[in-house]
């Protein structure tokens, strides 16, 4: 019966696995077919890698301004709300129950309603979208809040002993926040840049709200494309990119897995 009951256990995690993952590894699998539709299979063919990886086509200008894009917006997320989470951590109590509770807002918030009023803020302030101040403020007022919520619990789970002694010992508040509070915290940094990254690369809502009408992210490019000719060779050439971006997911987790493993026998 145990073991009855184990297989069922396996069976269901390996459905649901499936479940998940079987639209990627489909594509993937098409990123290597000759022809542009999922349809039929015309043979092996690295055509739709050779179009993405060309230059001077849109899906790889277009994927190199994304990732430009979100990294600026991760880092400076990242800073803000390391800042606000170090603010809230140590401010009195009920204060800092309201931060945390403001800081809520946008996570809870449906993304639509957080796009449609900032677009009107910037329409208020006549902010040009040219400038690419409203496609970045946009972005980070829906990463930032994940930053906060991924550092708070490092600075609970730290020793503030630490921070109290160092100032005991002659350093500036400044310097005891770089030398000792940032390093207690840096996984929970780490985190909070990783995921910001994810949500400005995932982000389709604010950027159609506020980007310039010159520019193009993967996911508003991608809506945008209209079925017929060149068109088509342009949306199968992303089955490239999205092969790419879960192989290099596999990779890392592997790696990370493999270190994770050696570093526990290592401890044994």
């Amino acid at each position: 019966m145990v073991k009855i009951l184990s297989s069922l256990k396996w069976l269901f995690i390996g459905l649901v696995i499936l479940f998940i993952y079987a639209p990627i590894l489909l594509l993937t699998v098409y990123s290597f077919n000759a022809t542009e539709t999922i349809n039929t299979w015309e043979g092996f063919s690295l055509t739709h890698y050779e179009y993405f990886f060309s230059p001077d086509n849109q899906p790889f200008q277009i994927v190199l301004q994304t990732m430009a894009l979100a990294l600026i917006v991760a880092t400076l997320s990242t800073i803000l709300g390391t800042i606000g989470a170090i603010g809230i951590f140590y401010s009195k109590k009920r204060i800092s129950g309201t931060l945390a509770g403001m800081n809520q807002i946008p996570i809870i918030n449906a993304e639509v309603v957080t796009a449609i009023s900032f677009a009107f803020l910037v329409v208020a302030l006549q902010i040009p979208k040219s400038t690419f101040i409203p496609l970045i403020v946009g972005q980070m007022v829906l990463c930032t809040p994940f930053v906060v919520t991924s550092i708070i619990p490092k600075l609970k789970q730290m020793d503030n002993n630490l921070y109290e002694a160092a100032l005991d010992l002659g350093a500036s508040p400044s310097k005891a926040l770089f030398s000792v509070v940032i390093p207690q915290i840096l996984p929970g940094i780490i985190a909070g840049f990783l995921l910001s990254l994810t949500l400005s690369l995932d982000d389709y809502v604010i950027a159609a709200y506020t980007k310039p009408n010159t520019f193009q992210t993967i996911s508003t490019h991608i809506y945008s494309l209209n079925k017929g000719g060149m068109v088509n060779t342009i949306k199968s050439s992303y089955w490239a990119f999205t092969a790419i971006v879960f192989l290099l997911i596999v990779l890392v987790l592997i790696v990370t897995n493999v270190i994770a493993s050696k570093n526990a026998r290592s401890k044994k």
